[in-house]
């Protein structure tokens, strides 16, 4: 087994491999946070809020805007 100096070298080569490993593979933070902003495709016309889908919207509109008369586009929903 490798102990002192060289066993912090091999960690050090290890974890550089296992990174150069993932980053191939595509599963990067800023690959995720990307893949995230697009699935946000709807946008509250109050708050400016973004929501993935239309029902989330409505319940979103309901909750927060009780006030505030639906948006046409969700009275379908």
């Amino acid at each position: 087994m490798a102990r002192g100096q060289q066993k912090i070298q091999s960690q050090a080569k290890a974890a550089e491999k296992a990174s150069k490993l993932k980053k191939q593979q595509g599963h990067s933070a800023t690959d995720q946070k990307k893949a995230a902003q697009k699935a946000l495709v709807h946008v509250c016309a109050v708050c400016k809020a973004q929501m993935p889908d239309p029902k989330t919207y409505k319940q979103h509109f309901e909750n927060k805007h009780p006030k505030n008369d639906l948006p046409e586009d969700l009275k379908s929903v």
